[in-house]
């Protein structure tokens, strides 16, 4: 049985929508790498920007602006660095850090390889369990999800990653939240 929200009825993910400093370089990306097919490009007055759209499958979009004036990003702040298992992946209150694209399992490994075939630098696999380290060093039954992470040419975080059970189960929400109060201030 499916959990149904008495709030809302949700659909998922409408689009989200990121920043890119090359619209060109972005297509090509999302289009020749990942095999996104673009569905929806809008020029904005002036010329002063765009808006372009790409399928991710399942009533999933991925979109895009590029502006005329926007400012760098900055790494680190704006977004991660680099990715887990290789470098620093934190990022500020507000950014946003990465995308988790969901894959099939079955076909993980063989995505993984195509994307390192195609000149694409990938973290190591990272099979996430509630071990006190996150992570698996060996995949197991208590694995939930597997993931890699990649960055695109502007450097947004990218993740494929495939559930291995359903989540909501006994156990899997048993963490107090952290606050505000939490946090250590870096300036």
């Amino acid at each position: 049985m499916t959990w149904r929200n008495p709030e809302f009825e949700l659909g998922g993910v409408n689009h989200l929508a990121l920043v890119s400093s090359d619209m060109r370089r972005t297509v090509d990306f999302y289009t020749q790498v990942l095999g996104m097919r673009l569905t929806k490009t809008i020029d904005f007055p002036g010329g002063s920007g765009q808006h372009f759209f790409f399928d991710m499958g399942g009533g999933n979009s991925l979109a895009f602006f590029w502006f005329r004036d926007a400012p760098d990003a900055v790494p680190g702040v704006s977004q991660p660095v680099t990715v887990p298992g290789i470098g620093e992946w934190t990022s500020a209150v507000g950014s946003m850090n990465h995308v988790a694209i969901n894959v099939p399992e079955e076909r993980f490994l063989e995505y993984r390889a195509k994307l390192k075939a195609k000149g694409v630098r990938v973290s190591p696999i990272i099979d996430h369990d509630d071990s006190p380290e996150g992570y698996a060093t060996e995949l197991h039954d208590g694995v939930f999800i597997r993931s890699f992470y990649f960055q695109d040419p502007d450097g947004i975080l990218l993740e494929f990653a495939c559930w291995r059970r359903e989540m909501g189960t006994e156990g899997d929400v048993s963490h107090a939240p952290k606050t505000a109060a939490d946090r250590i201030r870096v300036s």
